[in-house]
């Protein structure tokens, strides 16, 4: 390292990363500042990437999981030639701006994954870790390497306090993930003080325990020093990296060391001193020295050079090894292969039926044979969730000589394997599978009890807004599930999941509707799919006397009609409830009322018909129609009006046997019938 040009293409980061905060009057000055020099030696000595081609399948990952310090990330984008320009770095928190506050994947060239909530970033790099191990031990072989890359990430202090954090880096220590890479901005200080009024564990002991390797560089500007630890952590293969970097937030500034820097601008006097402190020309703003920029632009160069030398062995791979070498084409172009889907059960009417849960373990193992990018597990629930697949394998370091290799399903364990067990961590379990997706080459599924998606609101929200491809299996879905009482049993989940944005919330109605959910999860490309499955068994409906089950693809479809396809009374429900008012509108017709029921199990897949169709199916004119969900009502008056009604539970569940629950919080046939005749009264 050259020392005069790295230390004038450091602070050329740095004061990209001033102007930018100064220019917009928001933003966070003080962790670019301090954390340059880091970022400098990781993109220019380490880091394996061309910007040219940002989705090259072989890079390496980087994440800057301390998202308020966006400005960093940004200047590396431009410098090391992204097609991020100069006047797009001068838009930094602008309306339309490429460059917004906080890092936007599909937003900004570059950005592997959406941070800001802290702690989200670290676990996705363990996701994108995860990718890389298993990817590369399913098509890598003794003579042949596609698959090669490490994951990076740069960490906070405020990273490593939130919870997300702690369970993330426990699964990883626990899965020896020796390509994972985290850089700790080390500086002491968060937003509202200085780490020693909070913050004061040993944290080299910590990782250590979890089963880290660490490495510690007392002074967060000597980049020799940095290059050395990262050297380190790349020879380490059998741990995932902690490296620990001393640093000084809003280093040089008039408010080093201070929480005053973590996130206002230095203003015009501040941005002026900073400068001259550290030998910087204060004038012109966005200084680019033509040296420093023909320094960092050699990324181009050896961008190229490195997928050209991958694309050889890709290509080599391909003629040596067609059909697994097709097998892998089709999961980095994230498409579908022919027949994926051709052994998908068809399940015969049956009026005890199966459980919602049951139908898609049935439907998932069907898929996953013939659908390699299908991975995923669940939060130590896998009996109840029935997510296992079967035969696949664990993932999990290949065993020593002297460990039984019996794995969850039989099927042994290794970095090959398809079921991920998250233990006891499902807010990491979300942004574990968000990580998996942003890498790509997945279809990355969670399971845990719908009750428990609370734990997971901030990874599921990031994947909605990132469009991410993953599929969230929630089981256990209402007060039916019995005796375990209200603390497991959801009440305004439902309601919560369909207030996400860009969220699909899919819950079928028996088991074909569930193999229809299943298709749909598959098929859909930009967005997380949600699906709520029952505990208990359910009807099998004919559908040789109600309508097809892949009426569940329109969100909302006529299950059963009334004579002439002229109702008086309509009668609406997704899930379990299904069963219960197509039993109540068979009594109701009976006694000469003329109902149709309607079966809705995604609202989002319903909002997205034109308004004809959604009228065809809920006809403006009949102002008769009752909505019956085992959860808060919320939400369900768009659908019913003013002159509708809702069978809803509006109050915390309880311990009893579910045939209890149901008959005392009306969800009976005889409860129904009462509550629509009340509507034509």
């Amino acid at each position: 390292m050259s020392g005069e040009l790295d230390q004038q293409c450091i602070n050329t980061i740095r004061f990209l990363s001033v102007d930018m905060v100064q220019k917009a009057n928001s933003g966070h000055p003080g962790m670019p500042l301090g954390a340059a020099p880091m970022a400098y030696v990781l993109w220019t000595r380490w880091l394996k990437y061309n910007p040219r081609n940002p989705h090259w399948v072989n890079r390496d990952r980087f994440v800057l999981s301390a998202g308020h310090g966006s400005a960093l990330l940004y200047s590396l984008l431009h410098l090391t030639g992204y097609n991020l320009s100069l006047d797009d770095i001068r838009q930094f928190r602008q309306w339309g701006s490429r460059v917004p506050g906080h890092p936007e994947r599909g937003h900004t060239p570059g950005v592997e994954t959406t941070t800001g909530p802290l702690g989200q970033g670290f676990a996705n790099a363990v996701g994108m870790a995860i990718a890389e191990a298993q990817l590369a031990a399913r098509y890598n072989g003794s003579d042949h390497t596609v698959i090669d890359h490490h994951t990076f990430a740069i960490v906070s202090d405020g990273d490593l306090m939130e919870g997300v954090a702690s369970e993330a880096a426990s699964l990883a220590g626990h899965l020896k993930l020796g390509k994972l890479i985290c850089l700790y901005d080390n500086n002491n200080v968060t937003l509202a003080a200085g780490t020693d009024i909070t913050f004061s564990e040993n944290r080299v002991r910590r990782f250590e325990a979890y089963g880290w390797h660490t490495v510690s560089v007392v002074d967060g500007n000597d980049f020799a020093a940095i290059d050395a630890a990262l050297q380190a952590a790349r020879a380490e293969t059998a741990r995932p990296s902690l490296i620990l970097v001393r640093t000084h937030i809003g280093y040089g500034s008039p408010e080093q060391d201070t929480f005053k820097v973590h996130g206002s601008p230095l203003g015009m006097d501040g941005v002026r001193k900073t400068k001259q402190k550290l030998g910087w020309p204060t004038e012109p703003d966005f200084l680019i020295p033509d040296e420093a920029l023909a320094h960092f632009r050699e990324a181009v160069e050896r961008g190229a050079h490195d997928e050209a030398a991958w694309n050889e062995r890709m290509s080599a791979y391909a003629r040596k090894f067609p059909e697994i070498a097709q097998e892998l084409q089709y999961r980095l172009r994230d498409e579908l292969p022919p027949g994926w889907d051709s052994d998908i059960p068809v399940f015969k009417a049956d009026a005890k039926g199966l459980a919602t849960r049951e139908a898609s373990g049935k439907v998932m193992n069907a898929i996953a044979l013939k659908l390699s990018a299908l991975t995923g597990g669940s939060a130590d629930l896998d009996p109840s969730t029935k997510t296992i697949l079967k035969g696949l394998a664990d993932f999990n370091p290949p065993p020593s000589k002297n460990e039984d290799q019996q794995g969850s399903d039989g099927g042994g364990w290794s970095y090959a394997g398809r079921n991920l067990h998250f233990g006891v961590r499902e807010h990491a379990m979300g942004a574990i599978v968000n990580g998996l997706a942003a890498h790509g080459g997945f279809i990355p599924y969670g399971a845990t009890f719908l009750i428990f998606s609370d734990y997971m609101r901030p990874p599921i929200r990031l994947a909605a807004l990132m469009g991410l491809h993953v599929v969230h299996v929630f089981t256990h879905d209402s007060i039916a599930l019995g005796e375990d009482g209200p603390t497991h049993q959801p009440v305004e989940q439902l309601a919560a999941l369909r207030a996400i944005p860009n969220l699909t919330v899919i819950r079928p109605g028996d088991a074909n509707e569930t193999a229809v959910a299943w298709r749909v999860a598959v098929e859909t490309r930009d967005r997380p799919v949600v699906l709520v499955l029952t505990r208990q068994d359910l009807p099998t409906l004919d559908r040789g006397r109600y309508a097809a089950a892949d009426g569940l693809r329109r969100g909302g479809y006529v299950l059963l009609d009334a004579p002439d396809a002229k109702p008086q009374l309509i009668l609406i429900a997704s899930g379990s409830e299904v069963g219960l008012i197509v039993a109540a509108a068979e009594r109701l017709q009976a006694q000469g009322i003329a109902v149709r029921c309607v079966s809705m199990p995604s609202w989002e897949l319903f909002e997205a018909l034109p308004q004809a169709e959604r009228d065809a199916v809920l006809p403006p004119s009949v102002g008769a129609r009752l909505a019956v969900e085992l959860g808060v009502a919320q939400g369900w008056h768009r659908y019913v009006g003013t002159a509708g009604d809702v069978v809803s539970v509006e109050r915390f569940g309880a311990s009893a046997p579910a045939e209890v629950l149901l008959r005392e919080y009306g969800f009976t046939v005889d409860n129904v019938c009462a509550r629509a005749k009340a509507l034509l009264a």
